[in-house]
């Protein structure tokens, strides 16, 4: 039982990698108050950010204490070079493609930068980013920080 929930953690993870590269848009939560948090399943002093690859995937997640939070774009360049390079700077994960139950991966935001970054270099995407020229140079730049 445990290994299939980890098999789907790992499809909707591979999912969520494939098509924020295809679409160049990541959606969170956000409300009057700000984006939706919660903290690590594993380690509650830690916190994680969820963040979905659809909208209809992120609206499915505005209940409960969320029900106030609307589902919000985020530009995919953004995401990368703001969002999770601050993430990992804080040492704040990312939450990927969480389901109704909160239940989805929760990894390390470098480790995102880069399986996206590489992804955008396998179906030759051309995306522009404010502080660097190149997919490459985002590369290098990570891998040098890690």
């Amino acid at each position: 039982m445990e290994e299939r929930v980890t098999d789907i953690i790992e499809s909707k993870y591979n999912q969520f990698v494939e098509r924020v590269a295809a679409t160049k848009l990541v959606w969170g939560l956000k409300s009057k108050t700000g984006w939706a948090n919660s903290e690590s399943a594993e380690d509650d002093e830690v916190g994680v950010i969820p963040f979905w690859s659809d909208r209809a995937y992120a609206k499915i997640c505005a209940r409960d204490d969320w029900k106030s939070y609307s589902p919000t774009e985020v530009p995919l360049a953004t995401f990368l070079e703001d969002w999770c390079m601050g993430m990992a700077e804080n040492d704040t994960l990312v939450g990927v493609n969480w389901d109704a139950n909160m239940l989805g991966k929760e990894t390390d935001a470098l480790e995102v930068v880069l399986d996206i970054l590489n992804r955008l270099k396998v179906i030759n995407s051309a995306i522009k980013f404010a502080n660097y020229s190149s997919i490459d140079e985002f590369i290098t730049e990570i891998s040098e920080e890690e």
